[in-house]
């Protein structure tokens, strides 16, 4: 993936690099473990001070994004380690390994640690018990001023998980976990860090979702022709605030971008006004189309619409799923 710094952008080139990075991070261009290029490499791409770029990585470190390791470089921190635990033979008879032995293999190496054997039982219990407790439910949460992030994952979420989702916002997470601390906590990797403090506190387990790379979205604004307005409107002003970033660092100042919020009437009125083209997410459709129906004697032209048609990435569903036990 390669990065573009726009010198005469008004938004500095540190906060330009920190958000692509973290996009590509979210989008899965860089999964865990990835090891992202030299401040060398960026610097010779982007134009930037290694300095600069240090900057960068130092902040994506201290916010949790990555980690350093000496002498070895910069790479794309592993938020869960999901380990895969695989079915016991069903009612079909699918051939498994030995899962008796795997359990054997287990138990012993626990005896040979120096555990009795009571204390192995209780070792194993607890880790079952504890299993059991995160699949209870799934508590999606961040800050206030972007909840609406929270709203695009439950919505992804609960037609795909058998336990409740609720949207709880990152102030009140603290509260609602000393009532119940059953469940797991699930955010965006942009607010991990701060999610996992609280999580770990009330000794819950804070998992990460990845998004969407937005790959049909971001080749479309690509062809656009120059001078085109592109209308953004999104339930989640981070979202808003990112796709600006990011769509000025690929055009530039080559078009004019307007973002909305959809239940604000008066300036959503005027994006689709003055836009070409209208990208929006699917809570937003609904009242974008509303919008264009009730006012459109006073459009010149009709806006093309595109909707996203997933906030989340392909494979973060089944990775919960997975991680919490609801997937075999």
């Amino acid at each position: 993936m390669r990065f573009h710094i726009q010198q005469e952008s008004d938004i500095p080139a540190s906060t330009q690099l920190y958000n692509q990075i973290c996009f590509a991070i979210a989008a899965r261009h860089y999964p865990p473990g990835h090891r992202l290029p030299s401040t060398r490499q960026l610097a010779m791409q982007t134009g930037l001070h290694r300095n600069t770029i240090s900057k960068v990585y130092r902040q994506l470190e201290n916010d949790g994004v990555v980690e350093a390791m000496a002498g070895s470089g910069i790479y794309v921190r592993d938020q869960q380690k999901p380990r895969e635990i695989k079915p016991l033979v069903g009612p079909r008879g699918r051939a498994l390994p030995d899962i008796d032995r795997q359990v054997r293999q287990s138990v012993d190496e626990l005896l040979n640690g120096g555990c009795t054997l009571q204390q192995t039982r209780d070792l194993l219990t607890r880790e079952i018990d504890w299993r059991l407790r995160c699949g209870a439910r799934v508590l999606v949460s961040t800050p206030q001023e972007d909840l609406g992030a929270s709203h695009l994952i439950a919505e992804e979420l609960t037609p795909n998980l058998e336990v409740p989702v609720e949207v709880v916002p990152m102030e009140e997470l603290a509260a609602v976990l000393t009532e119940s601390n059953n469940g797991t906590v699930v955010t965006s990797r942009y607010f991990l860090q701060p999610v996992e403090a609280i999580a770990k506190l009330h000794g819950v387990r804070a998992v990460a979702v990845d998004l969407n790379d937005f790959r049909q979205e971001l080749d479309l604004l690509k062809e656009l022709r120059q001078g085109s307005c592109v209308g953004l409107v999104s339930i989640s002003p981070g979202i808003l605030r990112a796709a600006e970033v990011i769509l000025h660092s690929m055009r530039g100042n080559d078009l004019l971008v307007m973002t909305a919020n959809p239940d604000t009437g008066s300036r959503l009125l005027a994006l689709l006004r003055a836009a070409s083209h209208v990208l929006c997410d699917r809570p937003s459709l609904p009242l974008v189309e509303q919008s264009l129906r009730q006012n459109r004697a006073q459009l010149i032209r009709m806006p093309i619409v595109h909707c996203a048609q997933s906030y989340l990435g392909s494979a973060t569903i089944d990775s919960l799923r997975k991680e919490i036990g609801l997937l075999a």
